[in-house]
């Protein structure tokens, strides 16, 4: 079986730029959607915190993925 350490490791270094652009999107979602909650538009601030708990979501499987790489 050939060794494919370099790949796993290229593949974990990828993954883990793309979780720290996803924690970076949480975060200006959250100061949007604060902006937008404290201006009395309740409906789009639901909206965006339903696009954050789907960020988390997603930012929990993406790291599983990283540390099962990794791990190769």
């Amino acid at each position: 079986m050939p060794d494919n350490s370099e790949a796993n490791i290229a593949t974990a270094d990828a993954l883990t730029l793309l979780l720290h652009n996803q924690h970076a999107l949480a975060a200006a979602i959250e100061e949007v959607t604060k902006w937008i909650s404290e201006n009395g538009v309740e409906s789009v601030a639901a909206n965006a915190m339903g696009a954050m708990e789907t960020l988390d979501k997603n930012a929990q499987a993406i790291t599983d993925s990283i540390l099962q790489i990794r791990q190769f």
